[in-house]
């Protein structure tokens, strides 16, 4: 049914619960499954930032490394999950985009046929005026799109 299953987390309790229900359906259907974290584009603090602050530092590089490390740590986490579960997990990062693009460009890239992620329960006028990116994922997506809480 779903030969591939692309599971998109970010390290929250609610994305591993979406990991965790994502590799035991991948165990069940014995589906192929790739994991999927995204950084953000970096504030754009760097440059003028160092000067208009009386600082000869710029701060943007070591945000960008500690973007890296988040990510591959979260990576690391999805990893011994699937191994927990019987499931062997390949990974991605999608660095400098928006999560909601990322997602839809993975699973399009990969050939997914269901992306599995979480709902981060935003409510009433801030989800109205920012939406979610899970949101984002379900009016873009493609393919099914199976949203846990």
């Amino acid at each position: 049914m779903y030969a591939h299953i692309l599971i998109a987390i970010d390290g929250s309790e609610l994305a591993d619960r979406a990991l965790d229900h994502g590799l035991k359906l991948a165990k069940a259907l014995g589906s192929e499954v790739t994991v999927l974290t995204v950084s953000e584009p970096p504030a754009m603090i760097g440059g003028a930032y160092g000067a208009y602050g009386g600082v000869g530092f710029d701060p943007l590089p070591e945000l960008i490394e500690a973007q890296k490390k988040l990510a591959e740590a979260i990576l690391a986490k999805g990893v011994a999950a699937g191994a927990a579960h019987g499931v062997a997990v390949k990974t991605t990062v999608v660095e400098n985009s928006f999560p909601a693009e990322g997602i839809i460009a993975t699973a399009d890239a990969t050939k997914a046929e269901l992306i599995v992620m979480a709902s981060h329960g935003r409510r009433g006028f801030g989800r109205l005026l920012l939406g979610s990116q899970t949101s984002n994922v379900l009016a873009q997506s493609k393919i099914p799109v199976l949203v846990t809480r």
